[in-house]
């Protein structure tokens, strides 16, 4: 197998190329034709939006947690007024909804931490074209040859004593 990066040509089933370093785990696979397909992106215009594609905003999330605090009190209002078991249904989708306001507060907030820590988007000028290679280059030696050589040589110890007299 040959390195995409460098044409350095590897073992089968390796990792990674062994002159670059570059991931060549995909190669087989991207030869079989059977790549992995990445799911795509839930976020296309910049915008944090819910499951059904609605955009959130703080209007939403601060609408679902006071909606689920009047539930919260319906339900207290019914338990001193009847005093019949079925209001303890009404919790449900109290807390619930509270707990949606919570979460959708949570996101917008995570969302825009994200959004002032990332890097502004770079333009198309500055992306390095890749250059045709004109041909196979000579194998390199490993990135990994020759860095454990020196464990089975003793070092050369000074002995102190010795140079005093």
């Amino acid at each position: 197998m040959f390195c995409p990066k460098c044409a350095t040509q590897n073992l089968d089933g390796a990792s990674f190329c062994r002159s670059c370093g570059s991931n060549i785990s995909l190669v087989p696979q991207a030869l079989s034709g059977q790549l992995v397909q990445p799911p795509p992106p839930t976020e296309v215009d910049g915008t944090c939006r819910t499951r059904r594609g609605r955009e959130l905003t703080l209007e939403h999330s601060f609408k679902n947690f006071f909606m689920g605090v009047a539930f919260v009190i319906i339900s207290i209002v019914l338990s001193r007024t009847i005093g019949q078991v079925w209001w303890f249904w009404m919790l449900i989708p109290a807390f619930s909804l509270m707990a949606t306001g919570i979460a959708q507060f949570i996101r917008l907030q995570e969302h825009a931490k994200r959004a002032s820590l990332a890097p502004p988007p770079m333009s198309r000028s500055f992306v390095e074209t890749p250059r045709p290679a004109e041909g196979l280059r000579a194998p390199v030696s490993s990135v990994t040859e020759g860095t454990t050589r020196h464990l089975g040589v003793e070092a050369p110890t000074r002995h102190l004593d010795h140079e005093r007299q």
